[in-house]
């Protein structure tokens, strides 16, 4: 019998990078996200993130790629919401992928769920996180932007 132990941490942002996953709605984006990874054999170890992007923490069977199954869960989940939660909403096309070993799953994982903390804190890895931290700087970027 085979044995295979993948590791990987997943991130991508909410389309355009706004603000979707508001406190209302964050416990069935993630639960949604759990149930499409496992509905394509794929294993949850970790979810979190905040307003404007996810993190998962994941083991992919070596029979699936990484980006097959990247995008089976962000397409079943974003159709699912639409349906189900907001039909305003939706993932961004880019994703970000970064294997780990399985002696590092603790501490991917407490990174994962702690990302409303380390983002408050400003402790987050910059170059896991999408973007920079300060909210403030996005959302007057967004401001001028509308204002163009």
């Amino acid at each position: 019998m085979s044995r295979c132990r993948l590791f990987y941490h997943l991130v991508w942002s909410t389309k355009g990078r706004e603000p979707l996953i508001v406190p209302a709605i964050e416990a069935e984006v993630h639960r949604l996200l759990r149930l499409v990874s496992h509905r394509h054999g794929v294993v949850v170890h970790a979810v979190g993130g905040v307003d404007d992007h996810v993190h998962l923490a994941v083991s992919i069977p070596p029979t699936m790629t990484v980006s097959d199954a990247v995008r089976r869960i962000k397409g079943a989940s974003s159709r699912a919401l639409k349906v189900d939660v907001a039909p305003y909403f939706g993932w961004q096309r880019e994703y970000s992928i970064d294997s780990f070993s399985e002696r590092h799953l603790p501490k991917v994982a407490a990174y994962i769920t702690n990302q409303h903390q380390h983002h408050r804190d400003r402790t987050t890895i910059a170059s896991i996180e999408p973007i920079t931290d300060d909210a403030d700087e996005r959302i007057a970027t967004r401001a001028k932007t509308q204002h163009l």
